[in-house]
């Protein structure tokens, strides 16, 4: 009887369970980006997104962050706001540490949808706009295929939109 159950358990997580490549499209649509080049890297613990003209407002007695962002690389920039959820120390990729602001927005990847914090970061000289870390894919039935990219989604469909822009 109970190695029945534990059988069905097993059986139940591997259908939850979704292989996912070290880069995939991502979305962040309360950025108003719909797909964006993620880099997906269990190395790091925190997610970073690519942001510029970083700015600490109040907004009806708040802080919040007003940065801008864009979807790729010669993409126009659009000003977005969050409120700031934290500021923390967290190492660059030459392992320095920074001091960055945390945002909370909602990531969109492998058609599941769920609350992420990002840090604010300078990644113009990084291939990928977005970080996501492993807390951010921690607990979602996700499984990092490090050998593959794009295992669910097409990478022709960004690079077909790059060109369009």
């Amino acid at each position: 009887m109970k190695q029945n159950t534990l059988e069905k358990l097993k059986q139940d997580h591997r259908a939850r369970t979704m292989v996912i490549g070290w880069r995939e499209y991502a979305g962040l649509p309360e950025l108003g980006l719909e797909k964006i080049h993620a880099k997906i890297d269990t190395g790091a613990r925190t997610s970073a997104l690519h942001a510029e003209n970083i700015r600490h407002i109040t907004f009806d007695g708040a802080a919040w962050a007003e940065f801008e962002i864009s979807a790729f690389p010669g993409a126009e920039p659009k000003t977005v706001r969050l409120p700031i959820k934290d500021e923390r120390s967290i190492r660059n990729t030459g392992g320095v540490p920074e001091l960055r602001t945390i945002v909370r927005t909602k990531l969109v990847l492998a058609g599941r949808r769920w609350r992420i914090d990002l840090s604010l970061a300078d990644r113009q000289e990084m291939r990928h706009p977005i970080i996501l870390g492993r807390t951010a894919i921690r607990g979602h039935g996700l499984l990092v295929d490090c050998g593959k990219s794009y295992l669910t989604s097409k990478s022709d469909d960004y690079e077909t939109s790059r060109r369009r822009s």
